[in-house]
């Protein structure tokens, strides 16, 4: 069979970070299972930080990203977990299914778009699923005695992982499950704007969109928020433009039906990229000149001001043309 570019993208992010074996795993909660990874020989892992994930890809070269959730002081293994999705891309349909202990996944990364900066005070608000990320921030608030809270939200208790261990912080944990309490009032958590913690956010679209609606009263930095899926809010004229490789200064055009990933491939460029919507920052490319269309989910307003770099699975131009550092 002929490999197709995206699956042999996957196969040179997987040799970025080398070969994982599944040494662990357990049902955490309905439909979510928590894998423990480490490299075959037992050598050490990169390093990792609060917020941070990698890529797994599967032996077909499908990629997916998953938040690192363990214990990042352990340089020898990796802690996921992963929600079955019969909905979605097929990622964590065959995880669920067919990964068992002592098989292979190639791997990438660690990378970090959703870091912990310091504060004097957090409040960390998730989705289901959108808990992973914010499990390490918890810690490392702990550790370093900063006040946090938790607010935690799913459809039944049964779908929500680490209940157990959350329990152990007490009352700055607020469970809220539709079964029992109906739809949560996400502004009745709003924080007082004249002492505002720092917020982090991840969960489905329409929990992120109400919390980033506090980013008006709080101020855009206190509000930081982890997607799942590129926005669905970008509406705006796709037009043909052009492409400068800098170090050969070949040019391509970039037609309005295709990505700036796909138009280099056509002159044998190759981008590494993994999920193509702008959320995993793959892919990230510097921007020499020109003017950036930026429709990915990681920049902030500032970073999209700058336009020293974008995204180009997804985002495109306003200029002519970009001059992009490849």
């Amino acid at each position: 069979m002929v490999d197709t570019l995206a699956t042999a993208s996957a196969r040179r992010n997987a040799a970025h970070g080398g070969t994982l074996v599944v040494t662990g795993r357990r049902d955490v909660a309905q439909d979510v299972v928590e894998l423990t990874l480490a490299r075959p020989g037992g050598e050490r892992l990169p390093d990792w930080a609060p917020g941070a994930h990698i890529d797994i890809v599967l032996p077909d070269g499908t990629t997916r990203q998953y938040s690192l959730l363990g214990d990042r002081w352990d340089a020898h293994s990796f802690t996921i977990a992963v929600l079955r999705e019969p909905a979605g891309r097929g990622g964590s349909e065959h995880i669920h299914a067919q990964l068992s202990v002592g098989d292979t996944v190639g791997f990438g990364g660690p990378r970090n778009n959703f870091r912990l900066s310091p504060a004097p005070g957090y409040l960390f608000i998730a989705g289901g699923i959108g808990i992973t990320p914010l499990m390490p921030m918890i810690r490392q608030a702990e550790l370093l005695g900063d006040p946090w809270r938790l607010l935690y939200l799913g459809r039944s208790r049964a779908r929500l992982a680490y209940l157990d261990e959350l329990a152990g912080y007490g009352e700055r944990v607020t469970v809220h499950t539709a079964d029992e309490r109906g739809r949560a009032v996400i502004d009745d958590w709003m924080p007082d704007p004249a002492v505002p913690p720092l917020v982090y956010a991840c969960g489905p679209e329409r929990l992120l969109d109400a919390v980033d609606r506090w980013a008006a009263p709080l101020g855009r930095h206190r509000v930081r928020l982890e997607r799942f899926t590129a926005r669905g809010d970008v509406d705006r004229p796709t037009t043909a433009f052009d492409v400068e490789v800098a170090s050969s200064g070949a040019v391509v055009t970039v037609q309005k039906d295709e990505s700036i990933v796909d138009a280099l491939r056509r002159i044998d460029v190759d981008v590494i990229t993994s999920c193509a919507q702008g959320v995993c920052g793959t892919c990230e490319t510097g921007v020499l000149a020109g003017v950036p269309d930026h429709r990915d989910s990681l920049l902030n307003e500032a970073e999209r001001a700058e336009s020293r770099c974008l995204y180009p699975c997804i985002s495109r131009a306003v200029s002519d043309r970009l001059v992009l550092d490849l």
